[in-house]
C-alpha cells in the first residue's frame, strides 16, 4: 500500500488510437505548446510535470504511448506500475471511440489494481465534424466507472482539468489506501512549492 511519506513518483499513461491527439495533449499540459505538424509517436515518449493540488505537490511522469498495433507489445509494458491513465479518442472519428473497449481491456490486463482512468474525447475544436455524441461517451464512462471529459489540445480546453482530475483522484485513493505501489514507480506528495519540469525523452525509437 502507498504511505504518503514514502511516495516518490506518479506514473500516468496516455493510450488510444494513433492520431487522436495524445502527444499534443501531453505537450499542452507540460509545455503549453501545440504542434500542428505532430508526427506519429514511435514506441513511447514521456514528459514530467510537478503541480500543486489541494496543498500537495505532485510530481507526475506521463507516458505517451504509440497507438499503432506494431508497437503494442512495447507500449503495454508501460502500463505496469501506472496509477493513472487517459484513454483518448477523437470525437470526429467514431472508429477511435469504438476501440475504447479493447484499449480498456488491455490496460486492465497490465496496469495496477484500482488504476484511475479517464475517458477523454479530444478535438472539440472540430465540433462541426463530431461523430461521437457526448452523451454516448458519457454513458460508456459511467458504465465502466471512468472519469470523463472532452478536450481540445489546440484550444487548450479541459487539458489541465483532464490531467489534474486524474491526479486528484489518485491522491484521494492514496489517502484511502486503495492503490498498490508499482515496482519502480510511486507518487510524490509533499508541501513544497510547485514547479513545472518537462522532459521530452524518446524511448524505443530504433525499432
Amino acid at each position: 500500500m502507498f504511505e504518503l511519506e514514502t511516495l516518490r513518483k506518479l506514473s500516468v499513461v496516455l493510450i488510444g488510437e494513433s492520431g487522436v491527439g495524445k502527444s499534443n495533449l501531453l505537450s499542452r499540459y507540460t509545455k503549453n505548446e501545440f504542434n500542428h505538424d505532430s508526427r506519429t509517436t514511435i514506441g513511447v515518449e514521456f514528459s514530467t510535470r510537478t503541480v500543486e493540488l489541494n496543498g500537495f505537490t505532485i510530481k507526475a511522469q506521463i507516458w505517451d504511448t504509440a497507438g499503432l498495433e506494431r508497437y503494442r507489445a512495447i507500449t503495454s509494458a508501460y502500463y505496469r506500475g501506472a496509477v493513472g491513465a487517459l484513454l483518448v479518442y477523437d470525437i470526429t472519428k467514431h472508429l477511435t471511440y469504438d476501440s475504447m473497449e479493447r484499449w480498456l481491456k488491455e490496460l486492465y490486463e497490465h496496469a495496477e489494481a484500482n488504476i484511475v482512468v479517464m475517458l477523454v474525447g479530444n478535438k472539440t475544436d472540430l465540433e462541426l465534424e463530431r461523430s461521437v455524441p457526448t452523451e454516448e461517451a458519457r454513458g460508456f464512462a459511467e458504465n465502466h466507472k471512468l472519469l470523463f471529459l472532452e478536450s481540445s489540445a489546440l484550444e487548450s480546453t479541459n487539458v489541465e482539468a483532464a490531467f489534474n482530475n486524474v491526479l486528484m483522484e489518485i491522491q484521494k485513493k492514496t489517502h484511502n489506501k486503495e492503490l498498490v505501489q508499482g515496482a519502480n514507480r510511486g507518487v510524490s506528495l509533499n508541501s513544497s512549492k510547485a514547479e513545472i519540469i518537462t522532459e521530452n525523452k524518446p524511448c524505443c525509437r530504433n525499432i
